[in-house]
């Protein structure tokens, strides 16, 4: 009869049902191995993503500096590349060289460039609007900053070099780094901002917006990043400078039996390290009162402090109604005491004093 099975076609559709389904996926299956591919992905994407991000930098950064090293090559062939008197004279040059869609003074430096840059892990990140001068990358070049935005999109912040030369006979010269210090993004705008990823340079030595070398004279003896009150960094209690020396937070040696002001200076600047030695005490010393003849390890009287190279010292200074300051050294001398210099308004002299003393600065080196 039409539209009936005999038996033995029965058996074989059965036999076809079972095998289909035996074939199939059950849905906890299929969630699991959707479960497994994201677990995979999770631990394998951001590595690719990390590696693609480095590799693009990396490229990017080879591209650019060698476009930029053809244009200022060409401008010292042409003797373009020396005798400006402003960083902004400069710029205006260098677009004929290379494109520049958009040129930002040192007052506008964040319409051009990031706000913030990360420069160091261990520092919150500079704000770029108080990079305005040569200064800022640790140059002693006496020059403002110009903020750049190239076509290609990278985004910069150029200090040009006065004392720039050129060579117009030698191709090989080297006319990036003879004439300017640049700062610049890879990525633009973008994330994320800091130093060895998407930010890279030429000659710039570090980075001063928030924090930097306050004195860009003595940056060849120390780079001094803060000045600090012992109100702000205060002191450490023996049971809390003890804590702190075990848990390898602070590297003293000592720990006083009371209000311990040095300890708590090494601690706000990260470690004695990070602190002036005697030597660069004596470097300040003669800094400020303009005198070359002033001894490492006693007292030098007959001297007159300069109050304008002294401003920083003396604002942070509980003493600065009466135009002294103390600055603690990276140097202990015992449990009781550490080693510092005394800065008077007519002598100065280093010595080792009592760690309660309230009136020393906490002045914080980068090395």
């Amino acid at each position: 009869m039409k539209g009936t099975l005999t038996l033995s076609e029965y058996g074989s559709a059965c036999t076809t049902a079972q095998a289909t389904a035996k074939a199939a996926f059950t849905l906890a299956e299929v969630l699991i191995t959707l479960a497994v591919i994201g677990i995979v992905a999770v631990l394998t994407i951001p590595s690719l993503v990390k590696n693609y991000n480095e590799k693009a930098w990396e490229s990017g950064q080879k591209v650019f500096e060698n476009r930029l090293l053809v244009a200022t090559r060409q401008m010292n062939t042409e003797e373009k590349l020396a005798g400006y008197n402003s960083t902004m004279d400069f710029v205006n040059e260098l677009k004929k060289y290379i494109k520049i869609t958009r040129v930002c003074d040192n007052d506008n430096i964040t319409k051009c460039f990031n706000k913030e840059v990360i420069w160091s892990a261990d520092e919150e990140p500079v704000d770029m609007s108080k990079v305005t001068d040569a200064s800022a990358f640790g140059l002693d070049w006496e020059t403002d900053t110009v903020a750049v935005q190239f076509a290609n999109g990278v985004n910069a912040v150029i200090a040009y070099n006065p004392n720039a030369t050129q060579d117009p006979y030698n191709n090989q010269f080297a006319a990036t780094s003879k004439s300017m210090a640049i700062l610049y993004d890879l990525s633009g705008n973008k994330n994320p901002n800091t130093k060895g990823k998407d930010i890279k340079n030429i000659n710039v030595e570090q980075l001063a917006g928030v924090e930097g070398c306050l004195i860009p004279e003595l940056k060849d003896t120390m780079c001094i990043t803060k000045i600090i009150s012992p109100e702000e960094y205060g002191y450490l209690s023996y049971s809390a400078c003890t804590e702190a020396k075990n848990n390898g937070e602070i590297d003293v040696d000592y720990c006083y039996n009371g209000n311990d002001y040095f300890a708590g200076a090494v601690k706000a600047c990260g470690g004695i390290n990070n602190m002036p030695s005697q030597d660069q005490l004596t470097q300040l010393a003669k800094y400020v009162y303009n005198n070359d003849s002033i001894n490492s390890s006693s007292y030098t009287y007959y001297l007159a402090l300069d109050t304008t190279k002294a401003s920083q010292f003396l604002s942070a200074s509980p003493g600065s109604s009466s135009g002294w300051f103390y600055v603690w050294s990276g140097q202990e001398y015992s449990s009781d005491r550490a080693y510092s210099r005394y800065f008077g308004s007519t002598y100065t002299g280093w010595y080792y004093y009592v760690r309660n003393l309230s009136s020393i600065l906490a002045v914080c080196l980068d090395h």
